[in-house]
């Protein structure tokens, strides 16, 4: 059974560390990340800050020792986009990327904290990730764990198939920017054609919205 896990981990124990200490009002938000070979993590994110100029974090991130390769992609009213690697502190994203075979749903940081929201395949993989943690001296607090059983999806109004067809789908990137899986690869993986998975997805996403979005906000 997919499992959702919300945890955190000190700054100094991360990625951009040095940046977070420098800068604690900057706040990250990761697009996306994916595993680069086994030693370094590529992540697209967005840098938040009411305080600094772009020049000034740039400088910093450049002599952070934790990334390299670190571009601008986008510039906004006090808001930046970057492509960088992570080439240090980042046991922890390696282990749940290739070991568990989980998904970083999102993840930031801010004050000397990172924020993650990861989707296991299943208990057993988040247990895994926790006993690594504690092995290597890590400090992960686990402080939400969601269970994507039949009750979760009951609430939203969606059948089996279409609970386990959204799942499968995040699983593989496929909602990823960009895409990790065409429709076509997620349609092979699940044994199906591209015309059914693409109908399974609308009407997968069409209660999602109905019972999520428009009932809860007719309920409030």
């Amino acid at each position: 059974m997919s499992t959702i896990a919300e945890v955190s981990l000190p700054g100094s124990e991360f990625a951009l560390h040095e940046t977070l200490e420098a800068h604690p009002d900057v706040e990250f938000e990761i697009e996306r990340m994916v595993a680069h070979e086994t030693d370094r993590v590529m992540p697209f994110v967005w840098a938040t800050s009411e305080r600094i100029d772009r020049e000034t974090l740039d400088e910093t991130m450049a002599d952070d020792p934790s990334v390299d390769n670190v571009t601008r992609l986008a510039a906004y009213d006090g808001e930046w986009f970057y492509r960088m690697e992570w080439v240090t502190d980042i046991r922890v994203v390696l282990h749940v990327l290739l070991e568990q075979g989980a998904t970083v749903l999102n993840a930031s940081g801010r004050n000397d904290v990172w924020e993650l929201r990861i989707l296991f395949p299943d208990r057993d993989s988040l247990s895994a990730t926790y006993d690594y943690c504690t092995e290597e001296e890590l400090t992960l607090t686990v402080n939400r764990i969601h269970e994507l059983d039949g009750e979760h999806r009951d609430e939203y109004g969606l059948t089996e198939t279409q609970h386990e067809t959204l799942v499968a789908a995040v699983e593989a990137g496929y909602f990823d920017i960009p895409q990790q899986a065409t429709l076509d690869e997620l349609a092979d993986d699940l044994g199906i054609t591209h015309q059914a998975l693409s109908e399974r997805l609308h009407r997968g996403h069409k209660t999602l919205i109905e019972n999520a979005l428009i009932i809860g906000r007719m309920g409030r």
